[in-house]
């Protein structure tokens, strides 16, 4: 006697590209699907409304279907998802105008053809905006990346041309002084003055490079250091031919060359990723006695230039003849000696952080 052939319960719904067949089976165990560019099949062993047994069913379709299938076996179900060979709306499941009577449809999938169609132009317009959405990522990074190329190089750049010219002085400095000994001090100014306008020109750079968000080191320490070499500089020896010619030129010159050339590139070499431990150790430490040295030599050239500008009286401002004749600029000079060391203490204790912070990080890295 033959065996009845037990055909579980099946529900389905479609889409214009997909069909979805749900298995009431539970605890099933696929044993055999057969699906081909017609027709689907599937045996199995569960739970269905025929107890614990081996169900099976086959289905022809109305049109051609990609062979390969999506299936999963849940607790409670099978779920069958099957592509259509072309995208489009089916009148029926079956080849047959008779539905089997295992088939049924699926309600909690079902859509009509214009609600189908409605969610079709849904996905079109979530692919598109996802689209543009990608593109402008995209868009948005390759700007960034433009951005920040640029902006390395400027630095890279910056950086090297204010190392090379750092470079030159320390170098023709040294030189001078083996060859010359003593006597190089009092023509410092002469030889090496022309690269040392152009580096400090260069040097105002860091003030608006804060301001413009291109690195991240403050503006008023930035500002402090620019401002007050270009004062000594551009006035305290550029406008008095008389410091020209003093030994305070050579240390003044000396002293903040022979922290830029360890400065320079270590910023330069960041630009590019690249730390080298001596060179950051040298960036980090030197300043220490450096720094206040050259704060104690800017010092003496200033009240050394007291003198010659109450006698010159250059930048003098005239005074009503009841006042007296004029203020001399020695007194804004005196109260800039009182702000240098202001300033000295203001910068100190950023560079004083700065390196913990950096040692802190190293530490942290290693660990």
């Amino acid at each position: 006697v033959d065996m009845q052939i037990l055909t579980p319960q099946v529900f389905w719904a479609q889409r214009h590209g997909e069909i979805f067949l749900r298995v009431e089976l539970s605890d099933a165990s696929v044993r055999q699907s057969d699906p081909t560019a017609t027709s689907c099949g599937l045996t199995a062993q569960g739970h269905g409304a025929k107890g614990d047994n081996q169900y099976e069913f086959s289905l022809e379709f109305l049109e051609p279907v990609k062979p390969e299938i999506h299936q999963k076996s849940t607790q409670r179900q099978v779920d069958i998802r099957i592509r259509k060979q072309d995208e489009r709306w089916w009148e029926r499941l079956t080849l047959r105008e008779k539905k089997p009577l295992f088939l049924a449809p699926d309600f909690d999938r079902w859509l009509d053809e214009s609600d189908a169609e409605m969610e079709l132009q849904a996905k079109a317009r979530t692919r598109r905006t996802a689209l543009r959405e990608k593109r402008g990522k995209l868009l948005n990074h390759e700007r960034d990346f433009t951005y920040v190329g640029l902006k390395k190089g400027y630095l890279f750049m910056y950086n090297l041309v204010q190392f090379l010219g750092f470079s030159w002085i320390f170098v023709n400095m040294t030189v001078r002084l083996f060859i010359l000994g003593q006597d190089s001090f009092y023509d410092t100014f002469h030889t090496t003055a022309d690269m040392m306008y152009f580096c400090q020109m260069m040097a105002v750079l860091e003030v608006a490079n804060p301001l413009l968000g291109l690195v991240k080191t403050g503006f008023f320490p930035a500002m402090i250091q620019v401002a007050g070499r270009n004062v000594i500089l551009f006035v305290v020896f550029g406008c008095l031919d008389e410091m020209q010619n003093k030994a305070v030129v050579f240390f003044v010159f000396y002293l903040w060359s022979s922290i830029e050339i360890f400065r320079y590139p270590f910023y330069m070499l960041a630009c590019i990723g690249t730390d080298w431990k001596l060179l950051t150790w040298l960036r980090y430490s030197l300043w220490i006695p450096l720094y206040p040295l050259g704060v104690v030599a800017e010092a003496v050239a200033v009240i050394q230039s007291l003198p010659i500008f109450d006698e010159t009286r250059l930048f003098s401002v005239p005074l009503p003849s009841a006042l007296g004749h004029s203020l001399s600029f020695s007194y804004t000079l005196q109260l800039y000696l009182v702000l240098m060391f202001l300033g000295l203490f203001i910068n100190f204790r950023h560079l004083y952080k700065q390196r913990q912070r950096r040692y802190r990080s190293r530490k942290r890295k290693v660990h």
